[in-house]
């Protein structure tokens, strides 16, 4: 790689540091040194100010390099792992090197062959670079942080490439996806807003089960789902829109599910950070699932809004509040995986391990041997360590893990690459578990297959076919061919 410039500003210096980054680039075009007039085709235009986005700042190191720069989470320096950025004005058959150079971890699955997403206007489908252009190494041009460079060759002059840490899931995409569902007017779907975020996002809660078990005095046993606390996770997203897809749908196994349990899903915690395009952070610079003890209405109203409502459903003699499972990503381990508590009560802990055992009977992907128990003291303030010590013996509370980049069978050391459908199928593999785990075996078969009920006054939809969403999106990823793939050979 080619020798940085004297005059340019060093990671962790008082130009280069990420105290300087105050904002996302807004198409910043980088120019040669003592360039003057119009930018010519190769002059490369970085932009960020998108929803979602990141990137801080763009340093020239020479004609095909550069150093790219996460802008830090909103309100709070510490965090600096998601990016999410486009380049265009590029040249056919044009070369980079990509340098990101501040990282805020210095563990990452890059140095197990994870590498970044690409997309391009006229290829619109993500896709992951090769693991052979990518590089993670300690730098000494950058005070000895990590650094992720990866190459990269445009083939298509008219096209914006976007590049991002994995998969983004934006909260429109988000609000369109819940609005689709919205539209077919099922009988046991619920959506409501339980509040909003600092910026005025929706929080919504969505309930999923047979109208039957909300009638007054009906007594529930409540399934307790949150994501995307943690904004830059975005598999949390997909891992909990393939739980919703397969509750609504009309397999015999989620009908069976609707009829027995209650599910409640918050699946986008931290609307704000998303939105902004934070890893970690809400708006105001706190990390949320640390703030569980004492959530302020005003700094943390979601969270504070989910608190009250598990409470009150706590405190009421006719529900039981049997599961809660917080969704995450983690940047360092494989596969899925859950986190859980210790009890002293050995017999609760046994009980504990049940639910985790049999996902991994359902899911090649998940990993009972990384599930593991712990009260560590800097988890205190984590969903899963509070409602753990606030609800009864007969709940359970976890944190559900998967990883940013891959899995590994059973039996084999070849990591499989995750995909927007395997996060999917994770999701509705934990859905068809609590049929094992409550027994419900039996049911299934006895169930029929109608169509679906519709609400009092509800038309049915103009198509006649209700497919469950995610399947023209499905079908679409399932024609894709060569010709949607960009050729990113170096």
């Amino acid at each position: 790689m080619a020798e940085r410039s004297q005059t340019a500003p060093e990671a962790g210096s008082d130009m280069g540091n990420d105290d300087a980054i105050g904002g996302n680039v807004s198409k910043y075009v980088v120019l040669p040194t003592g360039y003057c007039g119009q930018p010519k085709k190769g002059h490369l235009i970085f932009d960020a100010c998108f929803e979602s986005g990141n990137l801080g700042r763009v340093d020239q190191v020479s004609e095909f390099e550069y150093d790219l720069f996460i802008r830090p989470d909103t309100c709070n320096p510490r965090f600096r792992v998601w990016f999410n950025f486009t380049v265009e004005n590029v040249k056919e058959s044009q070369r980079v090197i990509f340098n990101i150079v501040n990282f805020s971890k210095t563990k990452s699955l890059y140095r197990d062959g994870m590498a970044p997403m690409v997309k391009s206007t006229s290829r619109p489908k993500w896709q992951r670079l090769p693991p052979k252009n990518v590089y993670y190494y300690r730098c000494p041009d950058h005070r000895k942080n990590y650094v992720m460079s990866f190459a990269f060759c445009f083939d298509r002059e008219e096209d914006i490439y976007q590049f991002a840490y994995c998969y983004p899931y934006t909260y429109t995409r988000f609000q369109h996806y819940l609005d689709s569902l919205q539209k077919r007017n099922m009988d046991y779907f619920f959506r409501e807003q339980l509040g909003q975020s600092v910026q005025q996002r929706q929080l919504d809660l969505l309930t999923i089960t047979s109208p039957d078990n909300l009638r007054e005095g009906a007594e529930q046993k409540v399934v307790f789902i949150t994501g995307r606390v943690h904004p830059g996770e975005t598999p949390s997203s997909f891992v909990c829109q393939g739980i919703i897809d397969f509750l609504i749908s009309q397999h015999p196994i989620a009908r069976v599910l609707r009829e027995h349990l209650v599910f409640k899903i918050a699946p986008m915690l931290n609307p704000d950070g998303v939105y902004l395009g934070n890893y970690r952070c809400s708006l105001m610079g706190f990390d949320l699932n640390r703030h569980w003890l004492d959530p302020s209405p005003w700094a943390h109203p979601t969270l504070h809004g989910v608190k009250q409502l598990i409470i009150q459903m706590y405190n009421d003699p006719k529900t039981s509040l049997e599961f809660y499972i917080d969704i995450h990503a983690h940047s360092t381990m494989m596969n899925g995986f859950m986190y859980g508590n210790i009890f002293e009560d050995e017999e609760r802990f046994q009980r504990q391990a049940v639910f985790p055992k049999l996902l991994c009977q359902n899911a090649e992907d998940f990993s009972y041997s990384s599930t593991s128990f712990n009260r560590d003291a800097v988890k205190a303030g984590t969903g899963r360590r509070f409602l753990g010590g606030l609800l009864d013996h007969t709940s359970y509370c976890y944190t559900l893990e998967v990883s940013f980049y891959s899995y590994i069978i059973g039996g084999t050391t070849a990591a499989v690459p995750y995909t927007e459908e395997a996060y999917m199928k994770l999701g509705r593999n934990v859905a068809r578990t609590f049929l094992d785990y409550y027994r419900l075996n039996p049911m299934v078969e006895k169930v029929a297959i109608p169509m679906p009920r519709l609400r009092p006054g509800a038309e049915p939809e103009a198509s006649g076919e209700m497919r469950p969403a995610g399947d023209t999106a499905n079908l679409a990823y399932r024609r894709c061919g060569a010709a949607d793939l960009i050729n990113i050979t170096v």
